[in-house]
């Protein structure tokens, strides 16, 4: 099999920082999963979990102990030995405030987004391969959230020795090695010759950082890179002729949708969102605006996970129906609202304004006129969580590889508490006691059950214009082989070969 090589890899921003445990963007998380690893991992072909740096875990029959039985012989790549005392240190100090790193580096954003500050009792190592975690009250996504980026084990040595600098000087067990980082241009891997789980094929992994899309296409062509993201919609025609290059695409685990904030008149109304259903032409905006890149979106959840319900029926596009609801609604002469567009391209919607420009003219199609409004992203996240909008477009992709992390943080009453993931400010005690009965049980039939009916739910008091699931796009030269996508990380990397070569 093909080995060795440098594999040079083209995407749109730099990385934020490299020690995983403070980053929050996926620029970030895609370089430190070739450098770390997780206690447990996604396999290769789809979201169920495998033992990474634990060889095995259980929990107890209460569901509020889990214990990992850690990979012995493993090593960081500074030489010094990983065990339990190391994944005591990279998780307390993102959980206890008196921790002495604690308070280096800036925040642990996901130790608190995701719950953990406060389900987390305590982190203790009863042996030096063994390591407890104690909750305070069962959670059944707990395993899951053990897989992402931002809970991989760091080198203590490292991370004393250069402090607030760790972030420059990232040291874990997995399968590249950092090298060198230049600001904006590049960071520079090469391969862990004993890694644990078997030398990378590549001898280095390059990451150029290049924004605009059209000059990183170009480096494509002329061989300069050998895989890009994020391709203008326009190129992909001129991808697929090209036969040197490969253009990727699998089903991503994101949704693109249209909130409609239920404290603000007349969305409270329920005929006025089933009418705002109807009226939008999901069909052609899939078509238009994704490229054929996603799919119509029925459910707050994309079918990539599991528990997805396919028998729910989508709502018709039917402008008639629509306006019949309106005058039932109490509206014969529709109404004047806004909508807020989307001012960057995501995953999940390619293009917001004219995403935005077509909604806009499907609304005014049975009488709702709707005034786009847009601010910087930052701005508009802050004053969308604060729910400041009438309507507003927003989307999702999946940190780990469970339901509750759609629909518990974009529909339940906790989540509408501001600053809100849930911007359609939807809150019905039904729905949340759902979502709490299936937090609560480690049966996967039972919760199966229970996001099916949240689903149901969803799909009978319509806070949202679910709209896509997009896919995930990737194109590469044709001498890059073993890439195989996948929704939930970027260790994918790992297993990647170049064709004919040892440079």
């Amino acid at each position: 099999i093909a080995s060795g090589g440098t594999l040079i890899f083209g995407r749109g921003g730099d990385s934020i920082g490299l020690d995983p445990g403070h980053e929050m963007d996926g620029e970030s998380f895609k370089v430190c999963d070739n450098i770390y690893d997780t206690l447990v991992q996604y396999k290769t072909e789809n979201t169920e979990l495998e033992p990474g740096l634990a060889e095995a875990w259980e929990s107890s029959e209460d569901g509020l102990t889990w214990t990992f039985h850690l990979r012995r012989g493993v090593t960081f790549h500074d030489g010094t030995p990983f065990n339990a005392e190391a994944v005591r240190f990279s998780l307390n100090r993102q959980h206890e405030p008196t921790h002495p790193y604690h308070n280096v580096g800036g925040a642990y954003g996901y130790w608190i987004e995701t719950g953990l500050a406060e389900l987390v009792d305590k982190i203790s190592a009863p042996d030096e391969f063994t390591v407890e975690i104690r909750i305070k009250k069962p959670y059944a996504p707990f395993i899951y959230t053990m897989a992402m980026t931002a809970f991989a084990i760091v080198s203590p040595t490292a991370a004393q020795k250069w402090g607030d600098d760790f972030t420059n000087h990232p040291v874990g067990t997995g399968p590249f090695k950092f090298v060198r980082w230049d600001r904006n241009d590049k960071i520079v891997l090469t391969a862990n010759e004993t890694y644990w789980n078997g030398r990378p094929r590549l001898d280095r992994l390059i990451f150029r950082a290049i924004p605009d899309n059209a000059v990183r296409f170009i480096k494509l062509q002329n061989g300069s890179l050998h895989a890009i993201q994020f391709p203008n919609p326009d190129d992909l025609a001129q991808i697929r002729n090209d036969d040197s290059l490969e253009l990727i695409a699998k089903p991503g685990m994101s949704v693109g949708y249209l909130a409609m904030n239920m404290d603000k008149p007349p969305f409270g109304n329920h005929k006025v969102r089933l009418a705002i259903n109807h009226a939008i032409n999901k069909t052609a905006i899939i078509e238009h605006l994704y490229q054929g890149t996603g799919i119509p979106a029925k459910n707050p959840i994309p079918p990539t996970l599991w528990g997805y319900d396919d028998t729910i029926e989508d709502y018709d596009y039917n402008p008639e129906k629509a306006k019949q609801l309106l005058v039932e609604a109490g509206y014969p002469d529709g109404f004047e609202t806004t909508l807020w567009a989307l001012p960057v391209p995501r995953p999940y919607i390619p293009d917001g304004r004219a995403l935005a420009e077509v909604l806009q003219s499907d609304l005014r199609r049975i009488g709702i006129a709707a005034k786009i409004v847009t601010f910087d992203w930052g701005t508009y996240l802050e004053k969308t969580k604060h729910g400041e909008h009438d309507m507003a477009l927003l989307g999702w992709f999946a940190d780990f590889g469970d339901p509750d992390n759609f629909l518990y943080y974009l529909l339940s009453k906790t989540a509408a508490q501001k600053p809100a993931g849930n911007i359609a400010f939807y809150r019905s005690d039904e729905m949340q006691a759902v979502l709490d009965k299936a937090r609560a049980t480690t049966n996967r039939e039972e919760r199966v059950a229970l996001y099916q009916q949240a689903q149901a739910i969803f799909h009978r008091d319509v806070p949202w214009v679910p709209i896509a699931h997009a896919q995930q796009i990737l194109v590469i030269n044709k001498k890059v082989k073993n890439l195989n996508l996948h929704p939930l990380t970027w260790k994918y990397l790992r297993h990647v070969s170049l064709e004919n070569s040892r440079e």
